[in-house]
C-alpha cells in the first residue's frame, strides 16, 4: 500500500539522520508516548495503524505526522517500553513493516503513568487523553482527576464571568457572543463532569464485577472499547 510506503520511508530517514534516546521536549510528547504505550496494551500494532487510531480517536493528535509520531516510537524502543519487530515485504511493498509490541518494562510504566493525578492530568488536552484510557484507571484515580478538572474548569468560569461583567460595555456584539460561547460551554462541561463524578461515587458504594461499566452506563460498544467513552460535551462542541 502506498501509505505504509511513505511511514517506512520516513523511519528509515528517521533513523539515519536522529541521534537515539532523547527525552520528551514537549507536554505534547510526553502525552504521545503516554497515548502510545495505551493503545499498545490489547496487543501489537504497526506505525500506520497507531498513526490511524492515534489521529481518529484523540482530538489533540488530529494531525499528528509520521516526524512527531516515528521519533516517540524510537524513544519508546530506546528505553525499552516497547518491542520492534521486522516483518517480510508482502504483496507490492519492497519495505519490510515493523509491528511495534508493549514489553513487561512498558505495562509497568503505563501503569505508573496511569496512577498519577496530579494537576497536569486536570488540563485540557492531558485531560482528554487521560480519559480516553480511564478503562484502565483505577476509580480513585478518576476520581480525583474528575474532581480536579471540574475544579479547574470553576475557575476558568468565574474567570469568564468576571472578565465579561467587566468588559461588556466595551465589547461589541461578536466579542459578546464569544464570550457567551466560552461561558456556555464551560457550563456545559462542568454539568457533565458533575454526572461522572456522582457516577463514579456510586459505584464505589457498589462495585460489580467490573466497574467501568457500571460507572459508565452509557457506554458503547465499539470496536475499539478502551476509547469508547462518555462524550465531552468541549470536543464535541467545537472544533479547535
Amino acid at each position: 500500500m502506498r501509505r505504509c510506503d511513505v511511514s517506512q520511508r520516513y523511519i528509515w530517514v528517521y533513523r539515519s539522520h536522529v541521534p537515539k534516546s532523547e527525552r520528551p521536549q514537549s507536554r505534547r510528547a510526553a502525552l504521545l508516548e503516554f497515548a502510545v504505550l495505551g493503545l499498545l496494551h490489547d496487543g501489537p500494532l504497526h506505525g500506520y495503524e497507531l498513526r490511524k487510531r492515534l489521529t481518529t480517536a484523540l482530538g489533540i493528535f488530529r494531525a499528528l505526522s509520521y516526524g512527531s509520531l516515528y521519533p516517540a516510537l524510537r524513544h519508546l524502543v530506546d528505553s525499552g517500553w516497547i518491542h520492534e519487530t521486522t516483518e517480510a515485504p508482502t504483496g507490492s511493498s519492497k519495505r519490510p513493516r515493523i509491528t511495534y509490541e508493549l514489553t513487561a518494562d512498558g505495562k509497568e510504566h503505563f501503569q505508573d503513568l496511569v496512577a498519577a493525578s496530579g494537576p497536569d492530568a486536570w488540563d485540557d488536552d492531558d485531560f482528554d487523553v487521560r480519559f480516553a484510557f480511564f478503562s484502565r484507571t483505577e476509580a480513585q484515580v478518576r476520581l480525583r482527576i474528575l474532581e480536579g478538572r471540574r475544579s479547574r474548569l470553576e475557575e476558568r468560569l468565574a474567570n469568564i464571568r468576571d472578565a465579561s461583567q467587566a468588559r461588556r460595555e466595551r465589547m461589541d456584539s461578536y466579542t459578546l457572543a464569544l464570550q457567551q460561547h466560552g461561558e456556555e460551554r464551560a457550563e456545559r462541561e462542568v454539568r457533565w463532569l458533575e454526572e461522572l463524578i456522582v457516577a463514579e461515587r456510586r459505584a464505589a458504594l457498589d462495585p460489580g464485577p467490573d466497574p467501568s461499566p457500571t460507572a459508565y452506563p452509557e457506554l458503547s460498544d465499539t470496536a475499539d472499547p478502551d476509547l469508547s467513552t462518555p462524550t465531552n460535551p468541549r470536543t464535541t462542541n467545537t472544533k479547535e
